[in-house]
């Protein structure tokens, strides 16, 4: 894989042109370090690089290969877009986004693997650059090359990364919109998170879409990315998420918590244009929706 960029403009250093295009200091270190190389008009360059005005520059990396420590899962996926860098899945509840020390054999990264061995992908390791939950169903952007994911820590492109959720939680939340300031971390051994002065800053917008006579539909935006935040934030006003167990949330109409990342946005750094997906409720929550009418 190559990707250059024209300059315009006084001389500059190879690794200051390349930041400014949304190359990572990561990536650079690991190119420095034998895994692809800076070229210049097509051509590899060593050392102290200077970019001058009319150049085209930027890098080469060779393809990545499936990582022989992650299984590989033929479990399908729902892809719901797919070009040269990206790949956007629907995720399913009950599927854990990454393998752990309980599951390492069929998790959303197993089967993504599978689905570019299948198609015989140029790149076969994916880099998630959102992750749910496993109870928690909806949209997953995954990078399909390590560009790709340098891209998204990018100022310009980071700013335009925008994920809604929507929730079921219990009672009825007012005020009808808010913002949801309370540190989160964790206290002792459990999994479980809390608001604690002691924990990392966390924000959660949200706007009430319905009110039932149990229960409410919020919409809600992280502007943080807390573990758990929302169901933490959520639980920590009195309305827990309908069947999060964990935050004791009832179970009575559903048995997962009723969390769906809904939307995602952002703007493409290759094409340069704004891109948005979004994923459609799965029968479960469609069938919490008419119970609680």
């Amino acid at each position: 894989m190559e990707f250059r960029w024209q300059h315009t403009g006084e001389p500059v250093s190879m690794k200051r042109f390349l930041t400014k295009h949304g190359i990572s200091m990561r990536l650079i270190k690991a190119i420095k370090h034998g895994e692809g190389e800076f070229r210049l008009d097509g051509i590899p360059q060593f050392g102290e690089i200077t970019v001058e005005n009319g150049d085209y520059a930027g890098i080469w990396l060779p393809a990545e290969g499936a990582d022989p420590e992650v299984a590989v899962s033929s479990v399908p996926i729902t892809v719901l877009y797919e070009d040269d860098h990206w790949l956007v899945v629907n995720k399913p509840a009950g599927l854990t986004s990454v393998p752990g020390p309980t599951n390492r054999e069929d998790t959303l990264v197993n089967r993504v693997k599978g689905y570019l061995m299948a198609q015989q992908a140029e790149n076969q390791k994916p880099h998630l650059i959102t992750r749910l939950d496993r109870d928690t169903s909806g949209l997953v952007l995954v990078a399909k090359h390590r560009v790709a994911q340098s891209m998204t820590t990018w100022e310009p492109v980071a700013k335009t990364l925008r994920k809604t959720y929507l929730a079921w939680v219990d009672g009825q939340l007012t005020p009808a919109q808010g913002t949801i300031t309370a540190a989160i971390g964790r206290v002792g051994t459990s999994p479980r998170r809390e608001v604690t002065p002691a924990g990392q800053d966390a924000t959660t917008k949200y706007w009430v879409e319905q009110t039932f006579a149990t229960a409410t539909q919020v919409k809600l935006e992280l502007v943080t990315g807390r573990t758990h935040q929302i169901r933490v934030h959520l639980s920590h006003l009195g309305h827990p998420l309908l069947g999060d167990q964990l935050y004791a949330g009832p179970t009575t109409l559903i048995q997962r918590q009723a969390l769906h990342a809904a939307t995602l946005q952002f703007h493409d750094p290759f094409t340069d244009q704004d891109l948005q997906w979004q994923a459609p409720l799965p029968e479960d929550l469609e069938q919490l929706i008419n119970q609680l009418k």
